[in-house]
């Protein structure tokens, strides 16, 4: 992406191991990242939160937000009805990632706007596609999209074990990933 302009991608997760991994798959894919803790961190960073001293709507230019599902205080699923409530950030591609594989809580969430649901832990194949497809313009505007299911490559090893010094749950020999939903039609 050299000489184009790059993404700059929200990262909201009360994690530190896995704000980590996901902000180095997004400095992998040359994107510029901003990584807060919790959702009413991301709504202060959006201007989204009520206070005037907040950092005002114009100065904040992003392009992704990507939220974990379950964290204290705010869910990624109330943070994602926040942003598409607010007129300026309604348009913003937001993306859905949680260690569990629940359905209705893919469904609520795409229902709701979201543009992807991932399952952690996040690949670089999952990201470099997020941010292929936004790149190319292929986000929320007038897109018709498939309705299939998208399917990663689950050979491609995740970030976590790219990163040998973060250690991260789902390096466990379990089956952490057994299905991805998507709206984007690649």
């Amino acid at each position: 992406m050299a000489g184009a302009a790059k993404l700059h991608v929200l990262a909201v997760d009360d994690s530190h191991v896995d704000r980590k991994v996901i902000e180095r798959l997004l400095k992998i894919s040359s994107c510029k990242v901003t990584v807060v803790e919790s959702g009413s961190s991301a709504l202060q960073y959006l201007g989204l939160d009520g206070d005037e001293s907040s950092i005002g709507l114009d100065s904040v230019k992003v392009n992704l937000i990507m939220t974990d599902y379950s964290m204290p205080g705010m869910t990624g699923y109330e943070l994602l009805k926040k942003i598409k409530e607010s007129s300026v950030f309604r348009e913003v591609p937001v993306v859905v990632m949680s260690s569990e594989n629940i359905l209705t809580r893919i469904d609520s969430c795409l229902e709701e706007g979201a543009e992807e649901f991932l399952l952690k832990p996040v690949k670089l194949s999952d990201v470099k596609r997020v941010t292929d497809f936004i790149m190319r313009g292929e986000g929320k505007k007038g897109i018709k999209r498939s309705h299939k299911r998208s399917r990663s490559d689950d050979s491609t090893p995740s970030l976590s074990t790219a990163l040998s010094s973060v250690s991260h749950p789902c390096d466990l020999p379990s089956p952490c990933v057994s299905q991805k939903k998507s709206r984007l039609s690649i």
